[in-house]
């Protein structure tokens, strides 16, 4: 035998393994599969609510051609919309609300049964004593939620927005404007962001607090501030437009604050008169205190996207802020 065949490779002759999140990952998936089948059951419900309301409200259009849709004879000049038109105006002029809130129940999954649950009861020590670092334990359970809810909630969204695209450009359509809380999250990259969000925001508090249901709940509440202070705080990511005078925006348009300029330039606003804008009364009363001109701000249809991606872009931060913070956390409490 030649003693060539038993010396041992040199040492820089071996390669190691590159690390990878494969094995992570199929575990996770194999142990949350029934979490993930419902998951894609509700999505594919989703799809499914949404195309047959537009498959409905298209066959249905023909009727719309009588002012009063299908409710009495035609020949009449009231004008009623049809059963299919009221079906989709209601289902997508909350779209935007329902994709927050899936946005929630995504990150209460990622912070209590995905990654607290295992915390809470010691069974992530099995997968690190298997050569699987802390760290890419973490990221595992942060990239595929991250991936499949990405994935569904796009789907939705861009399902929302062809439904709401098809039903405001009908007649005499209420509530689909594009400004409202329940629809602007819906029908642009601000879900997604709020999904991202969310995960990042549940598994920091997971590897925080360690305990399922608290948890769960301080990612619900966190998520749930935030949601309300951009909701109350949206028409000031953006720079508004200013009109002077009488007149009043286009159709489309976003009003956000109103009233009379003093000669110094300060807002005197409407509301803070007791009579309505109809009665000459709040004119006298902000003329009073010095009001010498009429002013309306507003955001035109075009500073849609400016909104849309302004919002992303800090919810994209905040979730690498947590994110990182997540993982420091981790390797300060295990290593």
């Amino acid at each position: 035998m030649s003693t060539s065949t038993l010396t041992p490779p040199k040492a820089d002759t071996v390669t190691a393994a590159p690390a990878s999140l494969r094995g992570s990952v199929r575990v996770l998936l194999r142990v949350h599969r029934r979490s993930l089948w419902a998951a894609g059951a509700l999505l594919g419900l989703g799809v499914g609510i949404a195309a047959a309301l537009l498959l409905w409200l298209a066959a249905d259009a023909s009727k719309e051609l009588c002012p009063d849709g299908d409710v009495t004879a035609c020949g009449d000049d009231i004008y009623t919309t049809t059963h299919a038109r009221n079906a989709a105006e209601t289902v997508f002029s909350v779209g935007g609300s329902t994709l927050l809130l899936l946005a929630c129940l995504i990150g209460a999954f990622v912070a209590g049964p995905l990654i607290a649950r295992e915390l809470e009861s010691g069974t992530f020590r099995m997968a690190w004593t298997q050569s699987v670092s802390p760290a890419r334990w973490l990221a595992a359970r942060l990239a595929v939620p991250a991936a499949l809810s990405v994935a569904g909630v796009s789907v939705l969204s861009l399902l929302q927005r062809w439904g709401w695209t098809e039903v405001k450009d009908g007649r005499y359509t209420f509530g689909l404007e594009w400004y409202n809380d329940s629809v602007f999250p819906g029908i642009g990259p601000v879900a997604v962001g709020y999904t991202l969000f969310g995960v990042a925001i549940g598994a920091l508090f997971a590897v925080l607090i360690r305990r399922l249901l608290l948890s769960m709940a301080a990612t619900t509440l966190v998520l749930g501030v935030v949601m309300t202070g951009f909701t109350q705080r949206r028409w000031m990511l953006w720079p508004a437009d200013r009109m002077l005078g009488d007149d009043y925006p286009g159709d489309g348009s976003w009003v956000t604050e109103s009233g009379m300029l003093t000669a110094s330039g300060e807002k005197l606003f409407w509301e803070d008169c007791q009579s309505s804008y109809e009665d000459p009364g709040p004119v006298d009363c902000l003329t009073a205190q010095g009001g010498v001109s009429d002013f309306t701000d507003y955001h035109p249809i075009g500073h849609f996207w400016q909104l849309q991606l302004v919002e992303t872009g800090i919810l994209l931060a905040l979730a690498a802020l947590a994110v990182f913070a997540a993982f420091r956390v981790l390797r300060r409490l295990h290593g």
